[in-house]
């Protein structure tokens, strides 16, 4: 306790602050991103099902959800530029030593978010004044630069946790190899983790709401296919990233051993770790949590002999804070165990019966799962930026001097959250407000979005609607 106090007192009276305001901001912001990566791909599966299938109901669904896409983009259009600006004004020594190329991958992604802010605009406008298939088209560039964007700030993250891609004079980067700052050693199982969580936090979030719905009642098939379009998006994402975050565990344990350590909960270097579920490390010692002999070396490279290294093979103010990150890394698995129970359930049922399991226990985990799988997402980020502490770039820049030095930190934090508040407010307001609205129009609706009369039955690609 007197080292942690010791730590504290020795650390600029701005760091608290700062961190305080960068996990907020990036916590609120991770939220929206899936929406935007991820919804939007949800979107043109109900837009093609519609325009293949002659389905009224699906099209009504994907022009209703692109209002909705465009209300959750202008909120994290706002969020993204805070935290932009965020990066320069409270850790300008993280910009000032390794902007050259830390800056490459946001600069690409600047270019990403225009492209899908110009696609997303000429989708929404399309609906009744382009053609049915020339207008589906216009959202495939919206969910591709989605993508783009989003693989281009994991990349800024995974260089950071594994940098690379330059070269070390007098303090100053050079030699900057962009390619290799894009696609240092972290990046491809931190960009596809990442990028499978979107998928799954849009689609529970999406199914979540309508099966909410259905509980209260509201069993058409405008609400069943609501319901069933992004459930199965997610269902079929499920395994595929449990595998992906088996194969980023094990990329931890081989590029940042500290970090795994306190994933692990390992304090002494050894073979045969153990598994620790739950618990807590009290000096030194693992406490009240449920151990598994060996499996934690097992995970790491599929034998129990794996050597783990310790918390304690570095110094105190070089360890993470390590039962935030193993409690975090915990109930990221938890969630994500219990997430791909729930999917098994309904693919197991519909493969039997091509129907919902009839319970109505299935569609209250499935209201939940939407809140569990947000809570997963951000857990995870816990894992990734609280393990790699104290470095805000691994093993070459300490966050404390990184951080600024100007007053008014506190102060910007108020600031921050004061306005983050009311566009998160203004944010459910407006889209209860076109629920609203959209329930009142269902009986006065045309039967397709492309306008009345329009006969949508399955005709030849390029067909005018």
């Amino acid at each position: 306790m007197a080292s942690v106090l010791a730590a504290l007192a020795s650390e600029p009276s701005q760091l608290l602050p700062a961190r305080t305001q960068m996990a907020f901001t990036l916590g609120f912001h991770i939220v929206l991103v899936p929406m935007g990566v991820a919804f939007t791909f949800i979107i043109l599966v109900a837009h093609w099902r519609g325009l293949r299938r002659g389905d009224a109901d699906a099209l009504r669904l994907a022009q209703r959800w692109s209002k909705v896409a465009a209300v959750l983009f202008a909120v994290g259009a706002v969020s993204g530029t805070v935290l932009t600006f965020e990066m320069g004004l409270l850790w300008p020594r993280l910009m000032n030593r390794f902007g050259d190329a830390y800056g490459i991958p946001f600069a690409i992604e600047g270019l990403f978010f225009f492209l899908e802010a110009i696609f997303l605009a000429v989708y929404i406008y399309g609906w009744k004044r382009l053609p049915a298939w020339p207008h589906f088209l216009t959202g495939i560039p919206v969910v591709l630069s989605g993508i783009g964007g989003t693989l281009s700030v994991v990349a800024a993250n995974s260089w950071m946790n594994s940098p690379g891609g330059f070269r070390m004079h007098n303090g100053h980067v050079v030699d900057v190899d962009p390619l290799r700052v894009i696609f240092n050693d972290a990046f491809w199982h931190e960009g596809l983790h990442m990028l499978l969580a979107a998928y799954l936090v849009a689609g529970f979030i999406v199914a979540g709401v309508y099966a909410f719905a259905m509980l209260r009642g509201r069993r058409d098939r405008h609400h069943r296919l609501g319901f069933l379009i992004p459930f199965t998006v997610a269902a079929v994402v499920m395994p595929f990233q449990i595998f992906v975050g088996d194969v980023a565990a094990r990329k931890v344990f081989e590029q940042q051993p500290i970090k795994f350590a306190a994933q692990e909960l390992v304090f002494d270097t050894a073979r045969h770790a153990p598994e620790v579920i739950g618990g807590v490390l009290i000096d030194g010692e693992v406490r009240y949590g449920i151990k598994i002999p060996g499996l934690a070396s097992w995970l790491a490279d599929f034998s129990t002999n794996t050597k783990i290294t310790g918390l304690s093979s570095v110094p105190p103010r070089d360890r993470p804070p390590a039962n935030i990150v193993h409690l975090s890394f915990d109930l990221m698995v938890g969630i994500a165990s219990a997430l791909l129970a729930l999917a098994l359930w309904f693919a197991i049922v519909w493969w039997r019966r091509r129907d919902l399991p009839r319970t109505p226990w299935f569609l209250r985990a499935a209201t939940v799962a939407g809140v569990a799988a947000v809570v997963a997402m951000e857990s995870g980020w816990v894992v990734t930026e609280v393990g790699r502490q104290p470095w805000v770039v691994q093993g070459l820049l300490r966050t404390e001097d990184a951080v600024t030095r100007a007053d008014g930190v506190w102060l910007s934090l108020v600031v921050v959250v004061v306005l983050y508040t009311a566009v998160a407010t203004a944010a459910v307001l407006v889209l209860r407000s076109m629920s609203r609205r959209w329930r009142a129009a269902d009986a006065d609706e045309p039967p397709v979005p492309y306008g009345p009369g329009d006969d949508l039955a399955p005709a030849p690609r390029g067909a005018r609607s």
